[in-house]
C-alpha cells in the first residue's frame, strides 16, 4: 500500500483503469452500459468505500484530459448537414425540454433548501441526455439511420451545445455573485461572452484554414505516430491556449478545435487516431466522478433519490413524447425518442465537476445526480427494449395519421399523375435522383419519414408525402400500386428488403431499383424482384473503367 502511495500517478492510472475494466466487463455481461461499471469502479476506489483509495486530486487532473478529448470528439462529429435535416424539431425540442427540466430542478432545489445556483446546476444536469447510452441503444436495434435516430442525435447535439454555453455562464455567474451582486454578474457574463466570441472568431477565420492545412502537411510525411501526435497536440494545445489566453474552459476550446478539424478531408483519420486515447482518458473521467459519489445517499435520502430518478426517466420521457407528437410524428417514433433520451450522462458529470470546483454544487445535490445517473443509465437499455416491444405488440409500427396533411397527396394530384416513379428516401442519393429525373416525361412522388424534408420538397413544387415506407398504407398513398418504377435509397438493408416484399404484393409488375452498400447486399436483393441493385463499389468501378475508355 505504501508503494502505491509513493507513486500516486501510476497507481491511480493502473488501479483506476484496471478496476474500470473489470467493472465495465461485468456491466456489459449484464447487458448494462459500461458507464455503470466505470462509475462503480470509481466508487470502489473512492474515499467512501474501504480498501485502496486513489488520489482524487490526480484523478481529477487526469479526468480533465478525458473531458478535453470527449469534447474534441463531439466537435469532430458535429455535422451541420445532418443537423439541418431535423433542425426544427431538434432545436425547439431540446430548448423547451432543457428549460422545463431546469425549472423543475430549481423547484426541487428550493424544496431541498438549496440556493438558486445549486438548483439551477441541478436542473441543468438532469436536463441533458447521455449521447453514449442513446447511441448504443439506437445502434443495437439498427435505428440510427431512421428518422427517430436522426432526431435523437440532433436533439443531443443541441443539448450538448446548450451545456457548452452553460459552462461559459456558470463561472461568470459564480464570479459575479461573489463579487458585486447582480450588476457584477451581468458584467461577468458580458466579459465571458465577449471572450468566447473573440476566440470563436479567431478559430473560424484562422483555425478552419490553418488546422486542416497543417494536418495535410503532416499526413504527407507518411508518419503515423507524427499524425497521431499532431491530432492530440491540436486538441490539447488549443484547449490549453483557449483557457490561458481567453479564459475559456478547456472543454469549450477542445469543442471548437474538433469543429475546425472537421473541415479537413482527414477528419475521419483524426477520429480514428484520437479515439483510443479518448476512450482511455474518458474512462478515467468517469472513475473520477464515481469517486465523488457517497452511496450513503441511497439510505439517507431515498425519497429524494426516487424523485430525481422519476424526473430523469418519467418526466423527461413524457415531455419528449409530447413535443415530438406536437410536430406531427407518429407514436412509435415519439416513444423511441422519448425513452432513448431518458437518462443523464457525460455532460452532467462535466457540470458536476465544474460546479464542485466553483463551490456552486452542494454535496447532497452532487450525490443525487450521480445516483440518478447510475440508475437511469442502468435501466435505459431495458426500458428501451420494453418500449420497442410494446409498440410492436400494440401495432404502433403500422400507425397512420389520417388527419395529417403531409401524409397524403391531394385528390387532384393523384388523378393527374402519369408515368409514375416513386422515390423512397430523399437523402444524398435521393437528391441526385430528383435532379436527374426528367419530370416533363414522368411524374415523381417522394416518400420520406422526415417531415421537414417533405415540407421543403413540397415548397419546390414536388409531390412528396411523409410516412414510413415499411407500412403498406404509406406505399399505397404514394401511388405504389400504379407506379411503373420504384427507386429505394434508404440506408438500412433490412428496411429496403421489407419495402421490396411489400411491393411484390401490391404491385408485382413495378420495376424496382435498390441502393446497396456492398456485394453481399446486392446478391440478397437480386434474389428478390429487384431489377437492379446498385452498390457504391460497383458504381466506382464502372466510372473508372468508363473514364479509361474515354
Amino acid at each position: 500500500m505504501s508503494v502505491a502511495h509513493d507513486i500516486p500517478l501510476v497507481s491511480t492510472i493502473a488501479i483506476g483503469l484496471g478496476m474500470a475494466f473489470f467493472c465495465g466487463f461485468i456491466a456489459t455481461k449484464l447487458r448494462l452500459s459500461p458507464l455503470v461499471g466505470y462509475l462503480l469502479a470509481g466508487i470502489i476506489v473512492g474515499p467512501h468505500s474501504p480498501g485502496f483509495v486513489a488520489d482524487i486530486k490526480i484523478a481529477e487532473q487526469l479526468s480533465e484530459i478525458g473531458v478535453v478529448l470527449l469534447l474534441f470528439g463531439v466537435g469532430l462529429h458535429f455535422s451541420i448537414q445532418d443537423f439541418m435535416e431535423v433542425k426544427k424539431i431538434a432545436s425547439v425540442g431540446a430548448l423547451v425540454r432543457t428549460a422545463l427540466i431546469t425549472a423543475i430542478g430549481i423547484c426541487i432545489g428550493s424544496l431541498m433548501g438549496w440556493n438558486t445556483g445549486t438548483g439551477l446546476l441541478f436542473g441543468l444536469c438532469l436536463s441533458v441526455a447521455s449521447t453514449v447510452v442513446m447511441l448504443r441503444a439506437l445502434e443495437e436495434y439498427h435505428l440510427l439511420p431512421t428518422i427517430a435516430g436522426k432526431i435523437s442525435v440532433g436533439w443531443t447535439v443541441v443539448e450538448d451545445v446548450l451545456m457548452v454555453l452553460a459552462m461559459v455562464m456558470i463561472p461568470a455567474i459564480a464570479a459575479g455573485a461573489s463579487a458585486e451582486g447582480s450588476g457584477g454578474t451581468g458584467v461577468q457574463l458580458l466579459l465571458a461572452f465577449g471572450k468566447i466570441g473573440l476566440f470563436a472568431a479567431i478559430m473560424v477565420i484562422v483555425g478552419r484554414r490553418v488546422l486542416p492545412w497543417l494536418l495535410t502537411a503532416v499526413a504527407r510525411t507518411g508518419s503515423r505516430e507524427l499524425f497521431t501526435l499532431a491530432a492530440i497536440s491540436m486538441a490539447m494545445g488549443i484547449a490549453f491556449g483557449a483557457t490561458m489566453l481567453f479564459g475559456v474552459s478547456l472543454a469549450l476550446g477542445a469543442f471548437f478545435a474538433g469543429m475546425m478539424i472537421r473541415e479537413s478531408d482527414l477528419n475521419h483519420e483524426v477520429a480514428d487516431r484520437v479515439l483510443p486515447f479518448q476512450d482511455a482518458f474518458a474512462v478515467l473521467f468517469f472513475v473520477a466522478v464515481g469517486m465523488l459519489f457517497d452511496p450513503a445517499i441511497l439510505i439517507e435520502s431515498p425519497l429524494a433519490v426516487f424523485l430525481t430518478v422519476f424526473v430523469i426517466i418519467v418526466v423527461k420521457s413524457l415531455m419528449t413524447f409530447v413535443i415530438v407528437r406536437a410536430f406531427g410524428y407518429p407514436r412509435k417514433t415519439s416513444l423511441i425518442i422519448g425513452i432513448g433520451l431518458a437518462q443523464i450522462g457525460e455532460f452532467s458529470f462535466i457540470l458536476i465537476a465544474l460546479g464542485t470546483s466553483l463551490g456552486v454544487m452542494s454535496e447532497e445535490a452532487r450525490n443525487l445526480i450521480l445516483a440518478g445517473a447510475l440508475i437511469s443509465i442502468a435501466l435505459n437499455p431495458f426500458l428501451f427494449r420494453l418500449t420497442r416491444d410494446w409498440a410492436i405488440r400494440r401495432g404502433l409500427t403500422q400507425e397512420r395519421m389520417t388527419d395529417d396533411a403531409l401524409a397524403h397527396l391531394e385528390t387532384e394530384e393523384k388523378i393527374a399523375l402519369k408515368n409514375l416513379i416513386v422515390l423512397i428516401g430523399s437523402g444524398n442519393t435521393g437528391r441526385h435522383i430528383i435532379d436527374a429525373i426528367d419530370t416533363t416525361q414522368n411524374d415523381l412522388v417522394i416518400l420520406d419519414e422526415n417531415r421537414e424534408k417533405v415540407e421543403k420538397l413540397r415548397s419546390r413544387g414536388l409531390h412528396a408525402i411523409a410516412g414510413n415506407a415499411t407500412e403498406g398504407d404509406a406505399l399505397i398513398e404514394a401511388g405504389i400500386d400504379k407506379a411503373y418504377a420504384v427507386m429505394i435509397t434508404v440506408p438500412d438493408p433490412f428496411e429496403s428488403l421489407r419495402i421490396v416484399e411489400l411491393i411484390e404484393v401490391i404491385n408485382p409488375s413495378a420495376r424496382v431499383f435498390v441502393r446497396s452498400r456492398n456485394d453481399d447486399e446486392t446478391k440478397l436483393f437480386d434474389s428478390k424482384m429487384v431489377e437492379k441493385a446498385v452498390s457504391a463499389t460497383e458504381e466506382v468501378a464502372r466510372r473508372m473503367v468508363s473514364a479509361l475508355k474515354n
